[in-house]
């Protein structure tokens, strides 16, 4: 193909390259590989030519784009988990504070109940359940629900369920946050019926260095997702000075920030429970670290951690 004929054929399709810019990743790939192939052609028929020259600097162009492209992407990933998600959990404290403290008075009322009468535990976990746990301790397992032989599909069914809970507890926010409320009842309920059931076997500090081996994570989410709930409640009972919609729009989205937070939380405490907790004759000290880990790790990157950073910013915008 003579070179004249070879560009007219291609120079609107490199003119469009040139001027109009691609913002979409898998277009701006498509542009730099038909450019790649472009450039192959020209150098191999036309070494010396302007047009490979050209078509050299607009290649070389759109690569660079690519690269900025995918490294913006990765700063933006960890700008989310430094900065966006600890600020925006720090400008909701309140509702975290409210969630935690629903959950924990239902949890506490629920194990006063089963304390005053052993039957309250059957009426929230069911009979299935409770006999179940029955048979096990029984049989010297206390803990053998949390022994499924496969462990990977355990693993998985664990953290769809986590997923689920959460999910449901923060989706209750859109119902005036009358949802969220029931479903941190619900699960604190289950809380305390179920841990002082396990301290009236004689059994609750060894069901304490057990079960919260995951437990501390799980609970954890929990609570988050009912402070993420009770934030898309809050905008649409309390816009302030907004409408209703735009108050309700920026409450979703910054109760989504808190859920998409939880994913690596649902993900190690599904590992935990579905590889670690049946191993319930673990040395103490290992379960005991384990726990407290978990724990710090809550209390340092929902709590501290945003306060740290909220004053940090502060100071720099007075300088």
């Amino acid at each position: 193909m003579r070179e004249g004929r070879f560009i007219k054929k291609n120079i609107d399709k490199w003119k469009q390259y040139q001027y109009e810019t691609a913002t979409d990743p898998d277009e701006m790939a498509q542009q730099f590989t038909e450019l790649v192939n472009d450039l192959g052609y020209s150098k191999t028929f036309y070494p010396q030519s302007k047009v490979t020259q050209y078509l050299n600097g607009l290649a070389s162009k759109i690569y660079l784009g690519i690269y900025k492209n995918k490294r913006e992407e990765s700063s933006r990933i960890w700008r989310f988990w430094k900065n966006e998600l600890p600020l925006t959990v720090r400008k909701y404290h309140r509702e975290l504070l409210y969630a935690f403290l629903l959950f924990t008075s239902f949890a506490v009322m629920a194990a006063f109940s089963t304390a005053q009468d052993q039957s309250f535990v059957r009426g929230v976990l069911g009979n299935n359940y409770v006999e179940m746990t029955e048979d096990n301790i029984a049989r010297g397992d206390p803990f053998g629900v949390y022994k499924d032989k496969n462990k990977f599909e355990m693993f998985l069914t664990i953290a769809l369920n986590n997923v689920k809970v959460s999910f449901m507890v923060f989706v209750g926010g859109f119902l005036l946050s009358i949802g969220t409320v029931w479903m941190l009842f619900e699960n604190g309920m289950m809380l305390g019926s179920f841990q002082t059931f396990f301290f009236l076997k004689d059994m609750g500090w060894q069901s304490v260095l057990v079960v919260w081996v995951h437990g501390t994570l799980e609970i954890s989410a929990i609570i988050i997702a009912g402070s993420a709930g009770l934030i898309v409640g809050n905008s649409i009972l309390f816009p302030g000075t907004h409408k209703r919609l735009h108050s309700l729009k920026r409450g979703a989205k910054d109760g989504l920030k808190l859920m998409i937070g939880l994913v690596p939380i649902f993900i190690v405490a599904a590992f935990l429970e579905g590889f670690i907790t049946r191993y319930s004759s673990m040395p103490k000290a290992l379960s005991i670290s384990i726990l407290v880990s978990s724990f710090s790790f809550i209390i340092w990157y929902f709590v501290l951690y945003p306060i740290q950073l909220g004053k940090s910013l502060e100071r720099q915008r007075k300088k």
